[in-house]
């Protein structure tokens, strides 16, 4: 290289990479970015990493290489918006009467009660930038609308589903910018997606919470002619099209891990990546083509197909990577775990459920986070203690009941998860004063709880798809 091309390179190439190493610099200096990704609907069975042979994920496994992945993890609802409102306020939503979905898309009187403080909130008191990408269904009332629940940007529809191919195929659930109905087009994942890649770009000189909140794979199902190319051999329709869907996700993801990577952020962004419940396999729940092998149940149930899912944590440089840990977690613990990291105090009166991972991510501390964990949802019960389960669950429909006086006890069923991760050994008769230890836990778990503020949405046991 003579010395006029060296010289013009030091001019030209040099500024470049001083200003990327600086940005670099200063996003190491700031506080740490807060990245939650959370699916809908989506199998347990159905990324590669998990054993899927049908659906490449090549992103999500990415990810779970490079951080922490939870083989059993939990969300405390084993439907949408419940999973949604204990997210975003690190409690058990049972405590506020957030029981259930919501009746219908129209009802103004659901939504996360107004006394509650969200994720968001807390965040951006502190000084993030906060922004939601994809489905709230947490209230379409303006008062419940995520620019009043602590986000300063939003992208994305207010009820439970959308189409992806039509903006305005639902008139009763639009799509928004903002607090305006969005008239723009395109593949609705790849509209998320590329919303978040813009996200990050225009926001990294500051700290920011960014919560990609996608639809995939819910109903309905849809899919570009460009994701369904990829699956010529899967033969089953709902199946290929769930595959598309998927794999349409997953290169998002994949485009949001890369921009944080383009803008020297990935070292200084805590990620969490789950999905909201168990894929819908039973008869009457809104079936795609999930597969949540070898988990027994559904999404609506509290077996583990309902409420065990794909969990992953990743922050480079600070937890360790390529580990797996089979501690139970729940999505109740995104909350402290990321106020933690940026440096936040949990006052005790917020009364917390969830609990600060870092000390057990990092090696501080060998126990298991939670002693218990719970759940309730109409007529279904669980607790896990330890290894230990007792479950109790049904078929549709959910019904609004007395669970002060319900007897759930009738039917409960014990399982030990450590030799039966699918359920299939019930050992309630062989040791049932370990039955009746779990039972009066929960039931101690249970006389805490608020009466569900609406019913759970009345519809047939198994008819057409409808908004759940």
């Amino acid at each position: 290289m003579n010395r006029r091309a060296r010289v013009f390179l030091a001019f030209v190439v040099g500024p470049a990479v001083f200003c990327f190493c600086q940005l670099a610099v200063n996003a190491q200096q700031r506080r740490p970015n807060i990245v939650v990704i959370v699916t809908d609907d989506m199998g347990y069975a159905d990324i590669g990493i998990h054993g899927s042979k049908d659906i490449p994920t090549p992103n999500i496994d990415a990810l779970a290489r490079s951080g922490i992945r939870f083989t059993d993890a939990y969300v405390s609802g084993p439907y949408c918006s419940p999973t949604r409102a204990g997210l975003l306020t690190g409690r058990y939503q049972q405590r506020f009467g957030h029981e259930f979905n919501d009746v219908s898309s129209g009802d103004m009187s659901f939504g996360l009660p107004l006394s509650e403080t969200t994720l968001a909130d807390r965040l951006k008191a502190a000084g993030y930038h906060t922004g939601i990408f994809g489905k709230w269904h947490l209230g379409a009332s303006a008062e419940h609308h995520p620019l009043n629940r602590g986000f300063d940007e939003f992208f994305g529809f207010l009820a439970a589903e959308h189409s992806y191919l039509d903006v305005q195929a639902n008139t009763r659930n639009p799509l928004f910018d903002g607090r305006k109905v969005a008239t723009q087009t395109g593949y609705l994942t790849d509209v998320i997606s590329d919303r978040s890649v813009d996200f990050i770009k225009r926001n990294k000189t500051r700290p920011f919470f960014l919560y990609l909140a996608f639809n995939a794979v819910h109903v309905p199902m849809e899919a570009t002619d460009k994701y369904l190319a990829r699956f010529p051999n899967i033969a089953d329709q709902q199946r290929r099209t769930y595959a598309a869907m998927l794999s349409a996700m997953d290169d998002g993801i994949g485009r949001t891990i890369a921009a944080l990577k383009d803008e020297g952020l990935e070292d200084n962004t805590l990620i969490f990546f789950f999905n909201d419940n168990g894929g819908p396999t039973m008869a009457g729940t809104t079936i795609n083509g999930a597969n949540n092998a070898p988990l027994r149940g559904s999404k609506r149930q509290t077996w583990e197909g309902g409420i065990r899912v794909v969990f992953v944590i990743r922050w480079k440089g600070r937890l360790p990577e390529g580990r797996t840990d089979s501690r139970p977690i729940i999505q109740l613990d995104v909350f402290p775990t990321a106020l933690a990291a940026v440096g936040l105090k949990v006052d005790p009166s917020w009364k917390l459920d969830g609990v600060n991972l870092l000390p057990y991510l990092s090696g501080k501390n060998a126990s298991r986070p939670h002693d218990e964990l719970y759940w309730r949802l109409g007529e279904n019960m669980a607790i896990r203690q330890g290894d230990w389960k007792l479950v109790r669950t049904i078929a549709l429909p959910l019904k609004n009941i007395d669970a002060a006086s319900f007897d759930y006890w009738s039917g409960a069923e014990l399982y030990d998860l450590a030799n039966d991760i699918s359920e299939q050994r019930n050992l309630a008769s062989q040791y049932p004063e370990k039955a009746k230890e779990l039972y009066a836990a929960w039931q101690h778990w249970n006389k805490q709880l608020a009466k569900p503020l609406w019913a759970p949405p009345r519809r047939p046991a198994a008819l057409t798809p409808k908004m759940i």
